[in-house]
This record gives C-alpha cells, sequence and structure tokens, in this order.
C-alpha cells in the first residue's frame, strides 16, 4: 500500500484510515428472552407469523394434481387437418 501511496502522490503518514487499532465491546452472555417476557403484541405476530408459515408448508403437501382425475376428451375430428393449419 506504501508503493500504491508513493505512485499516487501521497506520503504514507497522511494514511489514517488503515492504522492498526483494536477494541473490544463487552456483550450481553444472556440472550434468551422468556415467552411470558413479550408484550401481548409482540405474542400475537410470532403466533400468527408460525401458523401461516406452517398452513404454506402443510398445504403444499396436500395439493393435488386435478388433471390426473379426468381423463383428456376423445377426438372426433383432427381438427389441424379440418382446417388445414400446420406448424411447420
Amino acid at each position: 500500500m506504501d508503493k500504491a501511496m508513493a505512485l499516487m502522490g501521497h506520503a504514507a503518514d497522511d494514511n489514517h484510515c488503515c492504522d492498526d487499532e483494536t477494541f473490544t465491546t463487552q456483550g450481553q452472555d444472556d440472550l434468551s428472552i422468556s415467552w411470558d417476557e413479550l408484550d401481548i403484541d409482540s405474542q400475537t405476530f410470532l403466533l400468527v407469523y408460525a401458523y401461516s408459515y406452517l398452513e404454506t408448508m402443510a398445504m403444499t403437501s396436500k395439493r393435488k394434481n386435478a388433471h390426473t382425475l379426468h381423463p383428456p376428451p376423445l377426438l372426433v375430428y383432427d381438427l389441424n387437418v379440418l382446417h388445414k393449419t400446420f406448424l411447420i
């Protein structure tokens, strides 16, 4: 990086973005939240969200293909030949 700064015409001392500094922040050790600590709006939202998410997953497995119940109609006339329309 010093070479790049020298090519640009800046001294290495002018670059303050790459200082070798570290810092440590004390974090919170207990992150578990009890259901009783949530207010009623948050409980309602989480319950409805979980219910709707699980219902969408259950609906995909229950879905059946409607075309397997009925056979295709029998062709009385070949319409392509009747109207003389052919896909080339």
